[in-house]
């Protein structure tokens, strides 16, 4: 839980420099990953949570020093935008260390659906999130290896590159997916994507609803879906249609991070564990 400081901070900050970060357009780009390269680099820095100062959130410190001290982190060379964004952030009072990496991120990720906004891919991006997502779901083994914070960053966003770079998958996608991975922050790996997801549908205005089907959804189902889901969650609701052969029959629907499983395969799978259950001794 954040402090009200910290939410007071990152509330203003936002209000006042997320238009300015929209209207960068493609250079969104650079920002976001920069941003990242920072938050990576607060979170690393334990000094910076430790030290007497507070460095980065210290009231008592000028900000031409908190701003010296992330000038140190990634150099002078980054865009007059990320500076603006770090010395807004470093001026305001913040409840803990932590709280300001956060608010970094945040940012970071505001960057890069600005970047998709410029480049016409927002939906595309918030589609990919969603599929990525369900494709993990019945994948316990790789998913614990992406947030397996005893292995080495690099092998983790290796594995991901292995698993997914030949998907084509939207450059956003691939940066926030390795991104989720990369820098864990304390957080499992579809936590990260469910979040993700979760922003990009409410830039959009709209809740992404990833049904699973052994065949493509025909138009009519599609409409029956939107009406009901828009009706059930208040708002205008997408639908990702996934299909996947191996489900059999019947429907796999996700809403945020509850799924609703009447799959054949599901079912089938049930029925198993019903029989082992009934067939184990006493």
């Amino acid at each position: 839980m954040r402090g009200e400081a910290s939410r007071i901070a990152d509330r203003e900050s936002r209000d006042s420099l997320a238009p300015k970060l929209r209207d960068t357009h493609e250079d969104a780009w650079r920002i976001g990953n920069e941003l990242f390269t920072i938050t990576s680099a607060l979170d690393n820095n334990i000094q910076l949570e430790r030290s007497e100062e507070r460095a980065l959130t210290d009231p008592s410190r000028p900000t031409a020093d908190k701003v010296a001290v992330f000038k140190e982190m990634v150099g002078d060379q980054v865009h007059p935008m990320t500076t603006e964004i770090m010395t807004d952030l470093v001026s305001r009072r913040w409840s803990r260390a932590r709280d300001i990496a956060n608010a970094v991120e945040d940012f970071g990720v505001d960057a890069m659906m600005y970047y998709a906004d410029a480049t016409d891919s927002t939906l595309q991006v918030s589609i990919e999130l969603s599929r990525l997502h369900s494709s993990l779901l019945n994948l316990p083994v790789v998913r614990s290896k992406l947030y397996d914070d005893q292995a080495p960053s690099e092998v983790r966003v290796k594995l991901f590159r292995e698993l997914f770079g030949d998907k084509n998958l939207n450059k956003v996608t691939m940066r926030l997916a390795e991104h989720a991975t990369c820098n864990l922050r304390r957080r499992r790996y579809l936590e990260t994507i469910q979040w993700l997801i979760k922003k990009f549908s409410r830039h959009m205005g709209q809740s992404m609803i990833t049904v699973t089907t052994a065949a493509p959804l025909k138009e009519e189902q599609i409409k029956r879906l939107i009406d009901v889901y828009s009706a059930k969650v208040g708002r205008q609701v997408h639908i990702n249609s996934v299909v996947d052969p191996t489900v059999l029959g019947g429907m796999r629907i996700q809403v945020g991070d509850e799924v609703t499983d009447n799959t054949v395969v599901a079912q089938l799978q049930n029925l198993h564990r019903r029989v082992q259950t009934e067939a184990s001794p006493v």
